[in-house]
């Protein structure tokens, strides 16, 4: 499997990584930090220092830190379904809006 870039983040595992998320429908939940330590199809489990929390994905716009040390930012939606199911999808629309996003 190729190394975890941002244009293709969605087809790789993301338990073990940084997570930081940037908006929230809940407040209490913008700007909560941590690592991914579980997921199911709608929710990731994210530990910090003090405790864990899970949060919903679909209504979450998240930052991820890649083992790289770069960042990248993921609408939650593309996220929504069994983790096995979207390393094997292939998102198209999410690929071309990272694609010009870094040509930038």
């Amino acid at each position: 499997m190729s190394p975890i870039e941002p244009a293709n983040i969605l087809r790789h595992e993301l338990i073990g990584l940084q997570v930081h998320v940037l908006a929230s429908s809940q407040d209490s939940l913008s700007s909560f930090r941590g690592t991914v330590l579980g997921e199911t199809m709608k929710t990731l489990t994210i530990g910090s220092e003090l405790h864990a929390r899970v949060v919903a994905k679909h209504d979450c716009l998240f930052s991820f830190r890649l083992r790289s040390g770069c960042e990248t930012e993921v609408d939650g939606r593309y996220l929504v379904c069994r983790p096995e199911d979207r390393v094997k999808k292939r998102s198209r629309q999410y690929e071309r809006r990272v694609y010009a996003h870094w040509k930038k």
